[in-house]
């Protein structure tokens, strides 16, 4: 019996260093996995702030050689404009397109769903009025044809 007691607490000892070991594999995949996140991450975060630095030195470029025959307000007005519809244009080519006309008064009409996109405008209609007498005539339609019929 007592064999038996030993070789339970050695399956107990086995069970436990397994779990240790899957649990620092796992660890260790992680730290791995969000090291390579991590990495990536701040690539891109230095790349958009290159990118940034890149725009502005095109749009003072653009000011500048437009201040050469123009005043430089006139220039600063223009290049403040081409900037604004460029983040428009970028703006809407960030939204999902929607399918159907392009203005949104028929859309709305026509698609049967809300501009927001989400589900119904509003709740169905009921197929008639509501019943205040307390007792329920059947629709027409709900008659079932296949109740059997008692004569009198």
């Amino acid at each position: 019996m007592d064999r038996l007691d030993h070789l339970e607490h050695l399956d107990k000892q086995l069970v436990d260093e397994l779990a240790q070991v899957a649990r620092e594999t796992v660890r260790d995949e992680l730290r791995e996995q969000t090291r390579r996140q991590r990495r990536r991450a701040m690539l891109y975060a230095g790349s958009g702030a290159v990118a940034l630095y890149a725009g502005a030195a095109l749009a003072l470029a653009l000011g500048l050689g437009l201040a050469a025959g123009l005043p430089d307000w006139a220039a600063a007005l223009i290049t403040a404009v081409i900037l604004g519809v460029l983040a428009y244009l970028l703006r809407g080519a960030a939204r999902p397109t929607r399918k159907g006309p392009a203005t949104g008064a028929a859309q709305e009409g026509t698609s049967g769903t809300p501009p927001s996109g989400r589900g119904m405008p509003y709740p169905p209609m009921p197929p008639g009025p509501p019943d205040t007498t307390g007792t329920r005539t059947p629709r027409p339609d709900a008659i079932d044809p296949d109740q059997p019929h008692h004569r009198a």
